[in-house]
């Protein structure tokens, strides 16, 4: 079993979700049309892929997790689209697999060992394609006033291990000139969209349990006493237990 195999079951509608019109402008940023063919590294339960499925001609998600996949396929039956699925991290894919005019990425790159990412780019993404690194976190700039003290509860929560490996992975994840230097790849552009939406405090606090550093797997025996303490440090900052919640979806687009 690996690390995200006991959040499959929450990851899907408790993480920060992606907007509408943040796939209308990254689609429209990047001219997709049904002639496109669009493969997503790490999908999770589908978010990215099927985001983007209305502005492409053929999806296909990857990941190792068979749990998230199960979460993937049930997404796209719901919302009647044919999202191909293999099971297998981004280095292993097969060496046949066909190339793609779009890679899209979420919170996945900061897993990625550089070396083998970037043969595999080599083989997927041919000239004039795209790499699409996608984001959507809580505004860090006042606007969630809730966030410092989740933070540091999450902090104080995870396995100091767990926590330190997800501070290297966030940062890995945002440079991406160091990731793609001396490659075919560049990163050219980056798209924002902010947008706000209400969310319930427990839902909030339960999204704790879909980070690695903090999930079931990670607190074991833990889980009930995390959720209390989250929910008790959002209780002053809600209003009937509701939260106002400000995010941003970012693209970083990568060309080659």
């Amino acid at each position: 079993m690996g690390r995200f195999a006991t959040t499959a079951s929450l990851y899907e509608h408790l993480r920060p979700p992606y907007p509408p019109e943040y796939f209308r402008s990254v689609a429209q940023k990047l001219a997709l049309s049904k002639e496109c063919a669009l493969i997503d590294l790490g999908t999770g339960p589908g978010l990215l892929a099927l985001g983007f499925a209305p502005y492409v001609g053929r999806i296909v998600g990857v990941d190792p997790e068979p749990e998230m996949l199960d979460a993937a396929r049930r997404a796209a039956v719901r919302a009647g689209w044919d999202l191909a699925l293999i099971e297998s991290t981004a280095e292993t894919l097969p060496p046949d697999i066909d190339a793609f005019d779009v890679v899209t990425i979420g919170r996945a790159l900061h897993w990625m060992d550089r070396a083998p990412a970037l043969a595999l780019f080599e083989r997927l993404v041919p000239h004039g394609g795209a790499i699409v690194v996608c984001a959507s976190f809580s505004t860090a700039d006042g606007r969630n006033p809730w966030l410092d003290d989740y933070n540091a509860a999450r902090r104080n929560w995870s396995p100091a291990g767990l926590w330190e490996e997800s501070g290297r992975g966030a940062r890995t994840h945002r440079d991406l000139p160091t990731f793609f230097r001396d490659s075919a790849f560049h990163p050219v552009d980056v798209v924002r969209v902010e947008t706000s939406h209400e969310i319930n405090v427990g839902d909030l606090a339960r999204r704790v349990l879909t980070f690695s550093s903090s999930s079931p797997e990670a607190l074991g025996d833990n889980i009930e006493a995390m959720l209390r303490d989250v929910e008790q440090r959002l209780a002053p900052f809600s209003r009937n237990g509701v939260i106002t919640e400000t995010l941003v979806s970012v693209a970083e687009i990568v060309r080659r």
